[in-house]
């Protein structure tokens, strides 16, 4: 049973000027070459999978975790502010 290559890298982005390579910090800038939204994810031209939720799988198999949501600590920090606050109004209506 053969196994089908990977293709280099360099011969997979041909656009000018050249997407950013798979370890690129930007590399989820590069552009989509196929794109299956129905599950989640697309194939970005320097090999890398993009998921939904801005997670990645690189060519090498690695893995990149999707960044945390700098809205969802803050309305998490909120939440717990506000429910510490209520605590005493909560109580006072309560008695």
């Amino acid at each position: 049973m053969s196994r089908a290559s990977a293709v280099p890298e360099d011969e997979m982005c041909k656009h000018q000027p050249r997407c950013p390579d798979a370890l690129a910090p930007d590399c989820k800038a590069a552009r989509v070459m196929v794109t299956h939204p129905e599950q989640g994810w697309s194939l970005l031209c320097n090999g890398v999978v993009l998921f939904e939720d801005a997670g990645a799988l690189l060519p090498s198999g690695r893995e990149v975790a999707p960044p945390v949501m700098a809205s969802a600590v803050i309305s998490a920090a909120s939440a717990v502010t506000c429910a510490a606050s209520a605590g005493p109004v909560l109580a006072a209506i309560a008695a």
